[in-house]
C-alpha cells in the first residue's frame, strides 16, 4: 500500500502541520483521528487496514491529520476561549491547507472530499461538511461526540459558536452555504453499547433535519461499543456504498 507524509509550518496551528496518505488512486477520504490521536492513529488501530481492500482497488485514497484541537480540549490546562480559538483555526487549517493539498495530490482542482471519523473525529467530519459543503460532499460520523460545549464552563464565545454545527446551524441564514449543504449527506452511525451516547447523534440529526439537510442515524445495536472494533466494521460498509 502506497504511503506518503507531508509536514510544514503553519500559522493556523500551535504546532507543525502533518498529513499522511495511504493509497494511489480513488475518492479522497479525510479520516479524522479521535480526540487525543495523531495523524497515524487510524493506521495503528487498524482502521486503514479495515478499508485496505478499497485502497488497494483504487476506490479510495485515505488522508489523516493530527487531532490538534481535540487534544487541546482534553488537556484541561487552557481556557475555553483558547480551546475554542484553536478549534476554529483547526477548521480553517483543514479547509485552506489540507483540502488544497488533497486536491493537488489527486491532480483535480475542484475535487470533493469525503470526511470521516469517530468520537470527536465524528464531530470534525460533520463540522467540515456543514461549514464547507463546497469542498466536502459526505460525512461519515461514527459514534459522534457532537456537543463540546461541556468544556466551556458556561462561557459561550463566537469561535466556539461558529465551529459547532449544533449551535450555529439553527440560526444560519438562507444563502449559498445552506443551499449547498442541502445537497450533501451526513451519516450518523452509532453503537448502543458501552460508552455510547446515542442521544448525541439524534440531536445533531434533528438540527440537520430542521434545516433540510439530508442525514441518517444508523443504530448498530447493543453489542456495539464505543471502540475501534465498532468503527472497523462501520467504515468499510459506508465507503463501499458511497465512495
Amino acid at each position: 500500500m502506497d504511503k506518503q507524509a507531508w509536514t510544514w509550518s503553519t500559522g493556523r496551528l500551535p504546532e507543525p502541520a502533518r498529513v499522511v496518505r495511504w493509497g494511489h488512486f480513488g475518492t479522497p477520504v479525510l479520516l479524522f483521528p479521535t480526540a487525543g490521536g495523531d495523524y497515524e492513529e487510524v493506521e495503528r488501530f487498524h482502521l486503514v487496514g479495515a478499508v485496505g481492500a478499497l485502497i488497494d482497488a483504487g476506490r479510495i485514497k485515505v488522508y489523516s491529520i493530527d487531532s490538534v484541537a481535540g487534544r487541546t480540549w482534553l488537556e484541561g490546562g487552557h481556557s475555553p476561549e483558547y480551546c475554542s480559538r484553536v478549534q476554529n483555526l483547526y477548521d480553517a487549517f483543514v479547509y485552506h491547507e489540507v483540502v488544497p493539498l488533497i486536491r493537488s495530490d489527486c491532480r483535480t482542482p475542484d475535487l470533493e472530499v469525503i470526511a470521516a471519523g469517530a468520537s470527536i473525529g465524528a464531530f470534525n467530519a460533520a463540522a467540515s461538511v456543514c461549514r464547507h459543503p463546497d469542498a466536502f460532499r459526505l460525512a461519515i460520523s461514527m459514534s459522534g461526540t457532537f456537543d463540546l460545549s461541556k468544556y466551556l464552563g458556561g462561557r459561550m464565545n463566537l469561535d466556539f459558536y461558529y465551529s459547532s454545527p449544533l449551535h450555529y446551524l439553527p440560526g444560519l441564514g438562507e444563502g449559498e452555504q445552506l443551499a449547498r449543504l442541502r445537497g450533501r449527506l451526513v451519516l450518523l452511525p452509532t453503537g448502543e453499547g458501552r460508552w455510547e451516547d446515542v442521544g448525541e447523534s439524534w440531536r445533531l440529526a434533528h438540527v440537520l433535519g430542521a434545516r433540510g439537510v439530508p442525514n441518517r442515524v444508523d443504530l448498530w445495536g447493543r453489542d456495539r461499543d464505543h471502540d475501534w472494533n465498532t468503527w472497523r466494521a462501520m467504515l468499510p460498509k459506508y465507503l463501499e456504498e458511497h465512495a
